[in-house]
């Protein structure tokens, strides 16, 4: 279909079929407002325990990408009723960006969960840990919110060469934020080695054992781990996803992107909000914040 022909196209037709359009399909309406439901709930939960126990910063991270999601799952029940609507536009930007603001979640743990079980024994000091990986989990939100935009003015404008440009950036983005999360998760790994070593001596102090044996701390890391695997997955999918430019067969399969997407992000939205920081690691909220070291 030429460039001018989908430039005219507005909604279903004879001429302007679904398939023509970038998904290439109606969305399942019924999954849809599952998730943006779902979604809607685990911002209520954490925008709830996050102001009860004043963990700022967590709770906006988690509760940014509650909305970003909702709004994004929003978009594809409109893409189910007019796939040639403005709905891919709204999709497109905030289901790209959810993510990220749950990788900054993830990153902002380690900090304070060092703080908790042994500052000393880290290979550089706790507080670096959010000065390193926050820019960094900016510069992918900021790639991939230019991508976005480049890709929603593409279908604004029917372009289909500004769609495969915004596509290429948010694949940068995301393959920028794979190498970050890999790099943190060698860095969190290595301080896990360190950590547990450290508490089979009798060199660690007692608050520092307390907090490493607490049952709700482990809980808590346990969320962060599996939701920060979640998050992972997802971003492997959506670089072999966009690998192929729109309209390739993955980005055209739903089923696929219910499962390596929407599921993924779901669960660990789930656990970030469901295990929350400020009842499981009251530690991170601002009445008990611990002094850099």
């Amino acid at each position: 279909m030429s460039a001018t022909a989908r430039a005219i196209c507005k909604e279903i037709s004879p001429q302007c079929p679904v398939e023509f359009t970038p998904l290439g399909y109606f969305p399942n309406l019924g999954a849809n407002i599952f998730f943006c439901c779902c979604f809607g709930v685990f911002f209520f939960v954490a925008f709830v325990v996050g102001v009860w126990k004043k963990t700022w910063t967590f709770t906006f991270a988690v509760t940014g990408a509650c909305v970003l999601e909702c709004v994004g799952y929003a978009g594809r029940i409109l893409i189910y009723k007019n796939p040639w609507g403005r709905g891919f536009t709204l999709q497109i930007v905030t289901i790209i960006l959810g993510p990220t603001f749950l990788c900054a979640a993830v990153y902002l743990t380690l900090k304070h969960a060092a703080l908790a079980v042994g500052p000393g024994i880290s290979r550089i000091k706790p507080y670096l840990y959010t000065w390193i990986f926050i820019p960094c989990d900016i510069s992918c939100l900021v790639l991939q919110g230019i991508g976005g935009g480049v890709a929603a003015s593409g279908d604004q404008k029917k372009d289909k060469s500004l769609l495969d440009n915004g596509n290429r950036i948010i694949m940068a983005g995301i393959g920028l934020q794979v190498g970050v999360l890999s790099l943190f998760g060698i860095v969190a790994l290595d301080y896990y080695w360190r950590v547990s070593r450290y508490h089979r001596t009798s060199v660690s102090t007692d608050g520092e054992r307390e907090a490493w044996r607490d049952g709700k701390f482990r809980n808590f890391a346990g969320a962060v781990s599996i939701a920060y695997l979640t998050i992972y997955a997802r971003c492997v999918y959506r670089i072999a996803e966009m690998a192929g430019g729109w309209g390739n067969p993955i980005m055209r399969h739903e089923p696929s992107f219910i499962v390596m997407e929407s599921a993924m992000i779901l669960i660990a939205a789930a656990f970030l909000s469901c295990f929350p920081a400020g009842i499981l690691f009251p530690r991170m909220g601002k009445q008990s914040c611990t002094p850099k070291t």
